[in-house]
C-alpha cells in the first residue's frame, strides 16, 4: 500500500460495548497490525444526550483485556489529537461554514413543529416525506431566503441547523473492499443535517472532519453504516480532500430466527453479548470475562464470524489472525453466533492452559469453599479433569470428590453393587495394602493382575470401586483418583461404601 495505514474504531460511549462493537474493533485491529499500520480510538460523544458515564472507561478496558489496545486515542500518543470529539468542538464550525461558503450546505430553520407538519401531509397523500432536492426550494431555508435575512435569524437566536445540499440526477459508483461496486442515486438520498444550533456536530461530519485530520486510511465499520457511504464520499469531494477506502462488515446474527444480534438475545438464550459485565439500574449484564472465557478465545471466535482464511483451521493466535488476516476474505452475508460453539472455543484454551496457573484460578472457589489444600495437589488435579471443562467455573462440580467423601450414591449405579461385591472390596483393599509405591500407574496392575489371576470380571469390581470413591459413576481415571486421594482415604471410603450399601 503506497500511503500508511491508519485505521479507527470509533465508539460512542452510550453503553457497554456490544460484542459486535468489539468485533469491528478487531477486525480495524488485525488490519492494521498485517499491514505494520496504526490502529486507534477516537471517542464519539457529540450526542450529549446519550452520553453514558462510565461508558468510556468501560471500552478501554475492555480492549485492553482482549489484548487489541488502540496504538493512539485519548491519553495516549495523542498525535492527532484530541481523541475525544466533544474536546475538539472548536473545530467543526470552520468547517460547516466553508461548505456554507462554497454552496455545498445550507441553513434550514424549520421548526420540529413545521417538519412534522410536512410529513403528515405527505402520508395523507401517500407520499414518503423526504427532505431534498423535492422541496429544499420550498421550506424555510437560506436558498430562499436573502442572506441578510439568514445572517439576522441567526442573530436574532433562531434556531437553525446546516444541512448538506445534495446533488441532483447523479449515479454514484463506489467501491466498498468487501461488498464491490456498488451505486447509489443522489435523487433518492435526503439532506443530512451537518451540524446544528448549539454548535455541535452531527456525526456525519465530525466523522469526516476527524477520519481527514487524523489521516484514516481505510474506514472498516458495520454494515449499518453502508447506506452513509455516499453522504460521506460526497462530503469528502465538497471539501476537495481525498475519501479512505470503505470496508463494511457483516452483521452478527442471532443464533437462532432472523437479524441482528441483541442484548434481549443473551438474555433469552443465557449467554454474554458484552466483552466485561456492566450494572445499570435495571440490573447486571453478564460479561465474557466474568463468564470465565479466555480472551484468546473471545477473539478467536471473534475473528471467525464473518471471516476466514480459506482452510479449515479455527484455532488461531493472535499473531496468525495478524498473519493471515485480508479484508478480502470477509464474507458478505451475515455470520449467525454460535454460544455452544463459542464455548469450544474455550474449552480449547483452556486445555492448553497451564496447570499452575489453572490452579490458582480454581483456589478462590476452593476457598469459597473452606478448602484449603496444598497448591500441588490442586494442581494434581486439576490435570486431571480440565479437559472435560469448558470454564474453570465448571472444575468443582467435576472433582469435588476429591475434597469430600460422598454422603449418597447414585441410584443407577448401585444398582451394581450386588451380594458378593462388600467381600470382593474388602478382599480390594486387602490387595492394596501392601503396595508400597501407591502411584496411578502401580495400583492399575497390581490391582488388575489381582482380577486376572483370580478370573474377576472388570465390572464386578470396576464400577462399585468408582462408585465408593466417588459416589458416581463420573470422574478422570479411576487409579489416578486412587493416587489423589492416598491410600488412607481410599481404604476408608470403601469401607463406608461396604458399610452403607
Amino acid at each position: 500500500m503506497s500511503k500508511q495505514v491508519r485505521v479507527r474504531f470509533a465508539p460512542s460511549p452510550t453503553g457497554p460495548l456490544h460484542i459486535g462493537g468489539v468485533r469491528t474493533a478487531l477486525f480495524n485491529y488485525l488490519f492494521a497490525k498485517k499491514h505494520g499500520g496504526v490502529f486507534f480510538l477516537r471517542v464519539e460523544d457529540t450526542d450529549q444526550n446519550r452520553f453514558v458515564p462510565g461508558a468510556e472507561s468501560y471500552i478501554m478496558e475492555a480492549l485492553e483485556w482482549l489484548g487489541i489496545s488502540p496504538d493512539e486515542t485519548v491519553g495516549k500518543n495523542e498525535k492527532f489529537g484530541p481523541y475525544r470529539q466533544s474536546e475538539r468542538k472548536p473545530l467543526y464550525k470552520q468547517y460547516a461554514d466553508q461548505l456554507i461558503n462554497s454552496g455545498w450546505a445550507y441553513y434550514a430553520f424549520d421548526t420540529p413543529a413545521a417538519l412534522d407538519a410536512h410529513r403528515k401531509k405527505h402520508e395523507e397523500e401517500g407520499k414518503v416525506f423526504i427532505y431534498n432536492h423535492h422541496n429544499r426550494e420550498k421550506l424555510d431555508t437560506s436558498l430562499v431566503i436573502s442572506a441578510d435575512e439568514t445572517v439576522n435569524r441567526i442573530a436574532n437566536g433562531e434556531e437553525y441547523v446546516i444541512r448538506f445540499k445534495t446533488p441532483v440526477d447523479e449515479t454514484l459508483h463506489l467501491h466498498d473492499i468487501i461488498r464491490g461496486d456498488v451505486k447509489f442515486e443522489t435523487n433518492l438520498l435526503d439532506d443530512k443535517v451537518l451540524f446544528k444550533g448549539d454548535g455541535m456536530p452531527t456525526y456525519h461530519l465530525a466523522n469526516i472532519v476527524d477520519d481527514h485530520l487524523m489521516a484514516t486510511s481505510h474506514v472498516i465499520r458495520g454494515e449499518e453504516w453502508l447506506p452513509s457511504m455516499p453522504l460521506h464520499v460526497l462530503l469528502y469531494r465538497a471539501f476537495g480532500w481525498e475519501a479512505p477506502e470503505f470496508a463494511h462488515l457483516p452483521l452478527i446474527l442471532k443464533p437462532i430466527g432472523n437479524g441482528k444480534l441483541s442484548k434481549r438475545d443473551g438474555d433469552k438464550l443465557g449467554f454474554p453479548v458484552f466483552p466485561l459485565e456492566w450494572e445499570t439500574e435495571e440490573g447486571l449484564s453478564s460479561g465474557y470475562r466474568e463468564n470465565g472465557f479466555f480472551p484468546e478465545a473471545v477473539i478467536n471466535f471473534l475473528a471467525l464470524l464473518g471471516w476466514n482464511d480459506g482452510t479449515e483451521k479455527e484455532l488461531f493466535s493472535l499473531a496468525e489472525l495478524v498473519a493471515s488476516f485480508d479484508l478480502n476474505r470477509v464474507h458478505k452475508s451475515g455470520a449467525k453466533f454460535d454460544p455452544e460453539k463459542n464455548k469450544w472455543f474455550n474449552h480449547q484454551y483452556l486445555i492448553k492452559q497451564n496447570d499452575e496457573k489453572l490452579a490458582k484460578d480454581f483456589t478462590p472457589i476452593l476457598a469459597e469453599r473452606g478448602i484449603s489444600v496444598p497448591e500441588d495437589l490442586v494442581v494434581k488435579i486439576v490435570s486431571l479433569i480440565k479437559e472435560r471443562a469448558h470454564f474453570v467455573s465448571e472444575f468443582w462440580d467435576l472433582c469435588d470428590f476429591f475434597f469430600v467423601a460422598p454422603e449418597t450414591y447414585d441410584e443407577k449405579a448401585a444398582k451394581n453393587w450386588k451380594e458378593e461385591t462388600p467381600a470382593l472390596m474388602q478382599e480390594l483393599i486387602s490387595v492394596m495394602e501392601n503396595i508400597g509405591d501407591f502411584t496411578s500407574n502401580t495400583i492399575e496392575t497390581v490391582v488388575k493382575d489381582w482380577m486376572t489371576k483370580n478370573e474377576i470380571g472388570m465390572g464386578k469390581v470396576m464400577q462399585p470401586f468408582r462408585l465408593s470413591l466417588v459416589g458416581a459413576p463420573k470422574g478422570p481415571h479411576l487409579f489416578d483418583i486412587v493416587e489423589v486421594l492416598g491410600k488412607d482415604e481410599t481404604f476408608k471410603r470403601l469401607e463406608r461404601a461396604i458399610a452403607t450399601l
